[in-house]
């Protein structure tokens, strides 16, 4: 799986001129978002067959910090997957190797009603995805 890269911006730091931790949670999203893309899950098309995936859990480790220009690398993998929830791991990793982040976030399919579905029910093949890529 390629790694996602993200530039830190000058707008995303504080008066410090680091990373503000508000903006790591973006970054999940982001590498999460393009996860789907590249493991051929089209996020679109999901929304679209009415299914939406809120975060329903989020846990965020600041190890290090990051400033303007960093490129930051985040490594996505996802960690579980039970037809109904699952959830990614995150590690974010400055260019000299530096860990600055761990993360995971828990997720569910929901109807727009707000009802959760079983993936391997509504969407085979998006469980099919998840099921190749769980670990072990």
């Amino acid at each position: 799986m390629d790694l996602y890269k993200h530039r830190v911006e000058y707008y995303e730091t504080d008066r410090m001129g680091i990373t503000h931790h508000s903006n790591y949670i973006r970054w999940m999203e982001e590498a999460r978002t393009n996860y789907f893309m590249v493991t051929g899950m089209d996020y679109r098309e999901i929304e679209k067959k009415g299914y939406y995936s809120p975060v329903i859990r989020a846990e965020m480790q600041f190890l290090k910090t990051s400033t303007y220009e960093d490129v930051v690398t985040i490594d996505v993998q996802l960690a579980e997957y039970d037809n109904v929830k699952f959830a990614f791991d995150y590690v974010m990793t400055k260019e000299d190797g530096t860990v600055i982040f761990r993360g995971r976030s828990e997720h569910c399919f929901m109807t727009v009603e707000g009802r959760p579905v079983r993936v391997d029910r509504v969407m085979p093949e998006v469980a099919e995805i998840f099921r190749s890529h769980i670990p072990g």
